[in-house]
């Protein structure tokens, strides 16, 4: 079964993670082929190394309509089974894409919706609309949570065409031994300019207002910093609030103890350098950093997650969940700042919230909504203004797609 996943972009972001995951664990019949309509970031270069083609389209926005007939030809070629969409401007290009070189199954996976916001931006009306008219394109739509599950229903997508299977993570690569663990733990502090033997409160995901990492800088603050276990905040990710939240960290005189690693690939080493993983966002779709968390061995403290939320509490006892609030996270991470001190090298049993999100389990879930997907009886082509090329085996092993 040949299946071409259509993303958006490829940088260092959540869905993008997710879709390499994916890709990495699906059964070796579902033999996947990545396009992003541009963006090629380190993503690409992940999948690439993976071993998986990618192809970049290119695209140059939003109204870029002449990457629709590229899409098309570059489908044709493939002759896929399945067509796999991320992300709204892919899901949009990609369904219609899809739809036109007649592939049997067409997916989508919805990672980021909210009542009024998709992937962190306020919709207009423009925007559902569309949004529902290329849905009925497709043949089912994911959702990685119940939320955006119960937001699709209210954006109008009936409820016999959204599948519940949730975002994962790689279990297995948060479990380390103790020595690899200590000596990771001592080789990240020392990498990343933080003392040893300080307290350091984690921060995981895009620098954007929604994540509200502009708490944990106030909490910083309000926290008090003995010559022992000083409490430091490591930030890990990019995005547009980086250098508001360097100008709140000078403000707030803490920049000092402050640290942005930027945009990172190496997610599971960066968290054994942490104490505790903060989460003070007011709003997630699903809150994947809340699981890495807790995969790493970390306590969580966290605002909003459905991936905790819709669990049961006795699944995650390392998470509490705090009020976004300065005051409230200061005074919870300053209480675990002042206890004792867990052996660096040691991490507790992964609780069962990890094992219940274990990417490994939930591509078997996919794969076999492809199956039945692409088990349909098969619908005719329907007309295309999109010129025919001659078919060739599989998308062409090149960086870019040109007009």
């Amino acid at each position: 079964m040949k299946v071409l996943h259509v993303i958006t972009g490829l940088g260092a972001g959540g869905a993008e993670q997710q879709l390499r995951l994916l890709v990495r664990n699906l059964p070796p019949e579902c033999r996947s082929e990545v396009v992003t309509l541009g963006n090629a970031g380190v993503v690409a270069k992940g999948l690439r190394a993976d071993g998986v083609r990618v192809a970049d389209l290119r695209m140059r926005g939003n109204r870029d309509l002449a990457a629709l007939p590229r899409l098309v030809r570059l489908i044709r070629r493939g002759g896929y089974d399945v067509v796999h969409c991320h992300l709204y401007r892919a899901c949009v290009y990609g369904r219609i894409a899809a739809r036109l070189a007649g592939v049997p199954a067409i997916v989508t996976t919805e990672h980021s919706l909210l009542g009024t916001v998709i992937e962190g931006r306020r919709t207009t009306e423009g925007i559902r609309l569309l949004y529902r008219a290329t849905e009925l394109l497709g043949h089912g739509t994911v959702a990685v949570s119940q939320s955006v599950a119960d937001s699709l229903a209210e954006w109008g997508v009936p409820g016999s065409r959204i599948v519940l299977i949730p975002n994962g993570v790689d279990a297995a690569r948060y479990r380390q031994p103790a020595p690899v663990r200590a000596a990771g733990r001592q080789s990240a502090r020392a990498a990343l300019g933080l003392p040893q033997d300080a307290f350091v409160i984690g921060g995981l995901g895009r620098l954007v207002p929604g994540k509200r990492f502009d708490v944990l800088i106030d909490a910083l603050a309000l926290m008090p910093h003995p010559a022992a276990r000083t409490p430091w905040l490591l930030l890990v990710g990019e995005g547009v609030e980086r250098a508001a939240l360097e100008r709140r960290a000078r403000a707030a005189g803490v920049a000092e103890r402050v640290v942005f690693a930027g945009e990172r690939d190496d997610v599971p080493e960066l968290l054994t350098a942490m104490d505790v993983l903060a989460a003070p966002s007011e709003a997630e779709t699903f809150g994947l950093a809340l699981i890495e968390g807790l995969a790493a061995g970390l306590p969580v403290r966290w605002s909003s997650g459905p991936a905790l939320a819709e669990l049961p509490g006795a699944s995650a006892p390392g998470a509490r969940r705090l009020a976004s609030d300065p005051q409230a996270y200061a005074a919870d991470l300053g209480a675990l700042s002042a206890g004792r001190p867990r052996s660096p090298g040691r991490a507790p049993a992964q609780p069962e919230a990890v094992r219940h999100y274990d990417a490994a389990r939930l591509a078997l879930e996919v794969a076999d909504l492809y199956r039945r997907l692409a088990r349909r009886p098969s619908v005719p082509r329907p007309a295309s203004p999109v010129p025919s090329v001659p078919s060739t085996p599989s998308v062409p092993e090149v960086d870019h797609v040109r007009p």
